[in-house]
């Protein structure tokens, strides 16, 4: 009870410490707002909005029907355009694709004749650029073809191939991007705030004042791992809650209660890095660093950004062994798929396996430091 009862009074000076820090508080405030924001929507991956116009030489029933399948929220309302105006609106960016349709289109494609259909494309904004190019050749075919086996009376396939995007039938990036933002985050901000705690006891000086006081290391170690795991556990819900649900409109599948009893479970793992790099850091800047090398691999090799599948064997293989690579398997599985916990108790009982050993062995640097400088 003496332990808990230190621990606590402790953890609530590490709270007061940090809510001074308005540099770190900041950071915590902006990582989980406006950085999940600014990923979610200003990475995008899809087509959305894309301007378009229509140079209708034919103007007959199948450019109609072309026209009319350009629609939102891919691509604006087609606008008209002359064939004489189509340079001028491509050099000043009005237009991000003009399909330019020539005349007696719908006669030759009857006839059999082969005939051309240009699509031009505004290449500097590259990425609706790849993606649309793609889209208005497939919109066209399918009209095409449509309208070819309706006027020749030609029998369908036999076989009818249904297409069904699971839990994010649109492909929206965001739905992605700012859930992968928050885990992220949490590797990143458990690793600062724990690190930082520890490196600015030293720096200020009251590291050895704690050590003179009936207080032993573990008591000091475990005080930071859990107020600077309380501060980013509340950060987390706030986030899915406020900016994820409801700025964003991302719908959230699964349990969040389960989401984030796994969170508080990972923390312990990158809280107790934080403190281990602490110990070897003797200032912030040594501290950035070190977060770097170890943070920034972690993030990039733990599946949220591309799938462990396309990563070498080798690399998979001892991906495996970090807590983050589980962490964001069950988050995909909880927030994506709705997963239970029937589901996701591997990963649960792997992170919090080799959080318990990185705990220990944090826990272990820190007190053997601890009692060298002591």
């Amino acid at each position: 009870m003496r332990t808990l009862t230190t621990i606590f009074w402790l953890s609530t000076k590490e709270l007061r410490s940090f809510f001074r820090d308005w540099v770190l508080f900041g950071l915590v405030i902006y990582s989980f707002s406006l950085a999940i924001i600014a990923q979610a929507q200003g990475n995008m991956q899809e087509l959305r909005n894309a301007s378009i116009g229509i140079v209708d030489e034919d103007r007959s029933e199948l450019s109609r029907r072309i026209t009319r399948a350009f629609l939102p929220p891919y691509f604006k309302p087609p606008q008209p355009v002359e064939q004489r105006d189509v340079d001028h609106l491509m050099n000043t960016g009005r237009f991000t694709f003009i399909v330019d349709i020539p005349p007696h289109f719908e006669r030759d494609v009857l006839a059999g004749r082969e005939p051309a259909l240009q699509v031009a494309v505004d290449a500097t904004a590259m990425m609706q650029a790849g993606i649309g190019a793609g889209y208005a050749e497939q919109i066209i075919r399918t009209e095409i073809a449509g309208f070819v086996a309706r006027q020749s009376g030609a029998q369908k396939l036999p076989v009818n191939l249904a297409i069904r995007i699971a839990f994010n039938p649109n492909v929206t990036t965001a739905w992605f991007t700012s859930i992968m933002g928050i885990i992220g985050n949490v590797t990143m901000l458990a690793i600062i705030l724990a690190g930082a705690a520890v490196v600015r006891e030293r720096e200020h000086g009251t590291m050895d004042h704690l050590l003179a006081m009936p207080v032993t290391p573990f008591e000091i170690a475990m005080s930071k791992v859990l107020a600077n795991g309380l501060v980013i556990t509340v950060a987390v819900g706030l986030s899915l809650e406020l900016v994820v649900r409801q700025l964003l409109g991302v719908p959230v599948t699964g349990s969040v209660p389960l989401f984030m009893a796994g969170v508080v479970l990972y923390l312990f793992f990158a809280a107790s890095v934080g403190v281990f790099l602490a110990t070897i850091a003797r200032t912030m800047p040594q501290l950035g660093l070190l977060f770097i090398l170890v943070a920034v691999p972690l993030n990039l090799l733990s599946g949220s950004n591309t799938p462990l599948e396309s990563m070498p064997p080798l690399l998979r293989t001892l991906m495996l062994a970090s807590p983050t690579t589980h962490f964001v398997s069950f988050a995909q599985a909880i927030l994506y798929r709705g997963a239970g916990f029937d589901v996701v108790w591997p990963q649960y009982l792997a992170v919090a396996a080799m959080g318990v050993l990185f705990l220990g062995l944090g826990l272990l640097r820190f007190r053997s430091v601890s009692v060298m400088r002591g």
